[in-house]
């Protein structure tokens, strides 16, 4: 906080953060209401089994 208030960010700087976080909560949104399309949605891989020799 000491650094904000002794060199504080440009407007532009504020207002792209704010951006960025809105749309991240819009996106957070979206999917939580089921409007996500399944094709965006990325598998998690499941585990590769090691070979029993190691």
């Amino acid at each position: 906080m000491k650094r904000w208030v002794q060199n504080p960010p440009s407007g532009q700087r504020v207002m792209l953060v704010l951006g960025v976080l809105v749309v991240c909560l819009l996106i957070v949104a979206i999917e939580r209401a089921g409007y996500w399309p399944d094709w965006m949605t990325a598998d998690r891989p499941g585990r590769v089994p090691r070979p029993s020799g190691f």
